[in-house]
Order: structure tokens, then C-alpha cells, then sequence
């Protein structure tokens, strides 16, 4: 593999000890995805702003780059959202100690990095010309809009790799950005027709959750949907691939929308079809409904297009009409800066605050620390927020529902009567394991990190063949799996040989895990069964041992509670079973 003459001088330490480790992690992830050559990287969006989500270790790890005057980005690189609206502070009623000095904190780090305060998770709805691009972006929805509905390439990326690549200017050359890559795993078939931007994310969601463990998705789930309408609007577009990125989905494709894949779809070998039918859609709805008086309504996640805006806006004027108004700003509508002034210009947004709606920029339903004290049922139109809502993020039941209901209940607060709903009563759904008890001792041969030693480490194999999302999945605090319905919830990977296919969900992963490590809640090693761009940057910048590229999956291969003996030696690394539970 041949380094780029200015990456390989990066890689030496000419350019400062930041661009020298941000080199380093470029150069392992390349090597580990057998990359053969590098891609010059046009632009790049960084992940990991909120508090709440990138916590301890993400402070911390800006901390150590401060200090490298030198350490800036050599490309154009935006910001993903942060926690809250700092203008409207009180409104938001955030009670969590010290948050806006912490959020200014790290948006001030990112600054003296170089990169701009976008603070927006959709760089694709800017104005600006993205077609052609190679991208490295760090936020999965932009990730499977753009490569979907765009010529703009990126992988997913973890918010650390995308920051490596925005320091030197390069990624590998794997995954999307090899047009190889770039072809349907599973068959969608939608049969019924989808009318609201809820019915779309509820599809993008659906098709996510529905993929099996089982299935060869090197890259996660990419669809090739057949059934859907004639038209779809730009919101109804990143309702959907929004939706599907919950899952891991980096791309997909929509019949008589994008552009047909490589090769004929008869020839396709499918991991899988999915039938989405009009019980599906209806059944997600009963199941998502509001059981129990709605606290607040959130509408924006990913934050709003001028079109959601307009929506929502359309549907408070027809109550307003009867004289009827949002009381104490129950209904909260987050917006990018860019389109909270286009919204401005044409009069959306004093129509919403008219109705009595709060309008928020800079930030995101998901990531915002939600005053427990005020709000513990919330209701949305997005399934990315009911995703991450009830989460470790925030750990609050959520209700979905189209715009039009959203704003009824916003307006009526007896509409959904009754106690507070549980997180226990919410359907979240979840892949199941297909795991079976191996019987037998062996030794599995993979791959290590070029830029690790040799390690020997002996202990406990905690194993799962379902992927591990960190970002609101794993308490950032304790290291405990919190997700209803995965192998391991309950259970704290704490100085365990940790084994799983990969990270899912948010960009965010690294940050999560890295705080875990810094507080000795972590791992003592991490095996994957696929290349993680959300797991390696971890493994990478604090030297924990890393395993990859095995000759069979060690998800597999080894049981859950096995005892292994896990070793790196002459480049390779080696999975030996000691003994079998």
C-alpha cells in the first residue's frame, strides 16, 4: 500500500503530533479494510458536539489535541448539532449542572481545530452544490441521504475517523467509496401507500429492524425498494434514509428514484426480501401511539427542512382558525440555522411562535437533556428520535405520530389521557441472535492493527452475533448493555474480550467507548467479525487490543462466557479457546 507523499509525512510527525495521530488512524483503518490506495477527501462533518453524547471521552480527547497549535483541518469541515439552543436556554428549562459551560467547551475545541459551527446534522440541506463530492461525514443519516439521493460518496464514518480524514485530507479507498461496493443486499417490497413524512420513517425504521443477524451485510442493510410513489418530496426522502440509518443503513435504492444499481436486479443474490404491507404501517402505528398524556412534542430530527416547517406551520394555522394556540410552548421545532432564516424570511416562523410553538436551532431532539421534572412522555413524527429518545440518552417513553396528530396533541393535552407510559411498554423491537453453542477447542486466525505490539491477554469471552450501538445502548457511566431484546442487556462488558460483527447506530460510538477506557469501564480487548469504523478509532488512539478479518466468525466460533486466550504475534492475531462454557 502506497501512502500519499503528504499523508506518509504526516504519518512522520512533520505536520505536529495532532495530524501524526489523526495520519496513524487513517492508516490503520486503510490497512485493516485492505485498502490498496487513498481517496483525497473534498469535505468533511464531524459528530460528537452534545454533552450528553459524547461526554467524558470526547472532553477529554479534545482536551489532548488542544495543545498542538499546528493541529488544525487541511479540508472544509462542518459541525454536527449540539445539546441546546443557547439563546433560548431558559426556555428549554435544561436543568443538568454546568451543561452550556461544558457545550461551549467543545464547540470551542472544534473551533480551534479549524472547523466551522455549522452545529446542523443535515450538511446535505445547506443551499450549497454537494453533487460529485467525496465526503467523509460522521452522521449516519446525512451518510445514507447523500449516498442515496446524491452523487456525493462517503462511508460511514465514526465522528473520530471523520475528524482523522478532516486533519490530513485523506480516507481509504474501501468500502462505498469502490464502486464495487456500491449494490443492493436486500430486496424491499413496499404494498401500500405511504402519505406522511411518519409513514416514511416508520418504513426506513421497519426495513432496518427487520434485517437479520444471519445475513452477509459487510457494509450494514442496503435496500433496494420497489413500490413506492411516483413523487417523493426532499422531507419524505430524509424521513426515510434517516430512519433506516438507526440500523446501520450507509445507502439505499429507490425504483424510479435513483440511479438503477451495477448490475441487473434479477441477478442480484439477496441476503433477503421484505414485504412492507399496509398491516406493517398500521401495526407500527398502534404500537407507537400515545398511551398516556403527551409532556411534549418535538418535530425536527433530523432538525427541520423548510417543507417540515411549512407543514407543521399549516397544521397550527387550521387550529388557529378556530382560535385555538399551543399552550406553554408544549410543541419545540428544531431547525438549522440556515433554514430557521429561510423559515424567517417568509414568515414560517413568527406563524409558529404565533401559535405558541418554541423554535430551536443549533441542536436536535436527540441529544438535547430533557428537564425530567417537566417532560417524561414525549410524542414525534421521527423515528430517529423515538430511536434515540428512549435510549440511554435520554431513557424517555416516546410516541409517534404523523405532524397533523403530533400538533393536535401539542394543542389538546387531554387527547392521550392516563398515567405516564414505561419504557417497558414501548416497542422497540431489535435484531434476534441466531447464535448456536459450539462445542470443541480450536484456535481462530485474523487480523490485528499495524500500529499495536504484540499483546497476550486471557479472560472471559463476552459474545454476541447482534451489533452493539454505544450511543445511548451502553451506559456511558457503568459500561451496562441497556437495550430490551439484545443478547447482552444487563450485562456490563467491563473487562471482558469483548466480541461482536460491529458498532451500529450513531457516528458517535468511539466517543462513548473511549470514555468507558478513560474510566476503566471498558474492555480489556475488542474483536469484530467486520471492519468498524466505529469501534477501530477507539481501539486505534488508546491502544486497545484489536482483532479483526478472522479465517471464521469468532461471533460464531466462540461461545458467549468462553475462556480464550486472545494474542497478537508476528502481524497476526489469534483467538485460542481455553475452555468452553
Amino acid at each position: 500500500m502506497d501512502l500519499p507523499k503528504r499523508l506518509a509525512e504526516q504519518l512522520e510527525g512533520k505536520e505536529g503530533p495532532t495530524r501524526q495521530k489523526a495520519a496513524r488512524l487513517v492508516v490503520d483503518l486503510a490497512r485493516v479494510a485492505k485498502a490498496k490506495s487513498f481517496v483525497e477527501v473534498d469535505h468533511a462533518h464531524v459528530s460528537g458536539v452534545s454533552v450528553i453524547t459524547g461526554g467524558h471521552g470526547l472532553r477529554t480527547f479534545l482536551n489532548d489535541l488542544s495543545g498542538d497549535q499546528s493541529g488544525t483541518v487541511v479540508i472544509p469541515t462542518t459541525l454536527n448539532s449540539a445539546g441546546c439552543d443557547r439563546e433560548k436556554m431558559e426556555e428549554m428549562g435544561i436543568s443538568w449542572p454546568n451543561f452550556l459551560e461544558q457545550q461551549f467547551e467543545i464547540v470551542q475545541a472544534y473551533d480551534r481545530l479549524g472547523i466551522e459551527s455549522t452545529l446542523s446534522c443535515t450538511p446535505y440541506d445547506r443551499g450549497i452544490e454537494i453533487e460529485g463530492e467525496v465526503a467523509s461525514w460522521a452522521e449516519s443519516n446525512a451518510v445514507c441521504y447523500s449516498n442515496t439521493w446524491t452523487s456525493l460518496i462517503t462511508n460511514r464514518e465514526s465522528g473520530l475517523s471523520a475528524l482523522a480524514t478532516a486533519l490530513t485530507g485523506y480516507a481509504p479507498a474501501w468500502g462505498l467509496h469502490l464502486e464495487s461496493n456500491r449494490k443492493p443486499n436486500i430486496r424491499v417490497i413496499v404494498e401500500c401507500a405511504l402519505e406522511t413524512l411518519s409513514d416514511y420513517s416508520i418504513l426506513g425504521d421497519w426495513i432496518g429492524k427487520n434485517a437479520k443477524p444471519e445475513w452477509n451485510l459487510p457494509f450494514g442493510p442496503m435496500p433496494y425498494v420497489q413500490g413506492l410513489d411516483n413523487f417523493i418530496s426532499f422531507a419524505r426522502k430524509k424521513a426515510l434514509t434517516a430512519a433506516a440509518a438507526n440500523y446501520g443503513t450507509p445507502m439505499m435504492w429507490v425504483e424510479g428514484h435513483t440511479n438503477s444499481p451495477n448490475e441487473p436486479i434479477e441477478s442480484i443474490d439477496w441476503q433477503g426480501v421484505l414485504t412492507f404491507t399496509k398491516e406493517d404501517l398500521e401495526e407500527r402505528y398502534r404500537e407507537l401511539s400515545p398511551q398516556g398524556q403527551v409532556d411534549l412534542v418535538v418535530i425536527g430530527c433530523p432538525q427541520a427542512s423548510l417543507e417540515e416547517m411549512r407543514t407543521t406551520a399549516a397544521a397550527l394555522r387550521t387550529h388557529m382558525e378556530f382560535e385555538e394556540s399551543v399552550p406553554n410552548q408544549r410543541l419545540w421545532v428544531f431547525t438549522s440555522q440556515e433554514n430557521h432564516a429561510l423559515a424567517e424570511a417568509d414568515g414560517t416562523v413568527s406563524m409558529l411562535e404565533e401559535a405558541g410553538a418554541l423554535v430551536l436551532v443549533d441542536t436536535c431532539p436527540e441529544v438535547t437533556p430533557y428537564n425530567r421534572e417537566k417532560y417524561n412522555h414525549l410524542l414525534t413524527n421521527s423515528m430517529k428520535a423515538e430511536h434515540y429518545l428512549t435510549s440511554g440518552l435520554n431513557r424517555i417513553p416516546t410516541s409517534v405520530a404523523s405532524i397533523q396528530e403530533c400538533v393536535r396533541h401539542a394543542i389538546d393535552p387531554s387527547l392521550a389521557k392516563g398515567p405516564t407510559p414505561t419504557l417497558s411498554q414501548s416497542s422497540h423491537g431489535g435484531q434476534v441472535s441466531a447464535k448456536t453453542q459450539q462445542t470443541g477447542l480450536t484456535t481462530i486466525i485474523g487480523e490485528g492493527l499495524n500500529s499495536q505490539g504484540d499483546f497476550c491477554i486471557e479472560g472471559k469471552a463476552m459474545v454476541t452475533d447482534v451489533p452493539i450501538t454505544y450511543l445511548g445502548y451502553v451506559n456511558r457511566d457503568t459500561g451496562v448493555v441497556e437495550e430490551p431484546g439484545h443478547p447482552l442487556d444487563g450485562r456490563a462488558i467491563q473487562d471482558t474480550i469483548l466480541i461482536y460483527p460491529k458498532g451500529s447506530g450513531s457516528t458517535v460510538a468511539p466517543y462513548v467507548l473511549m470514555g468507558l477506557l478513560y474510566e476503566n469501564k471498558g474492555p480489556l480487548a475488542i474483536i469484530n467479525r467486520d471492519v468498524c469504523p466505529l469501534t477501530l478509532p477507539a481501539c486505534s488512539l488508546l491502544n486497545v487490543p484489536y482483532g479483526h478479518g478472522f479465517e471464521e466468525d469468532p461471533c460464531i466460533g466462540v461461545n458467549d462466557g468462553d475462556r480464550i486466550r486472545f494474542k497478537r504475534e508476528n502481524g497476526k492475531v489469534s483467538i485460542e479457546l481455553l475452555e468452553r462454557v
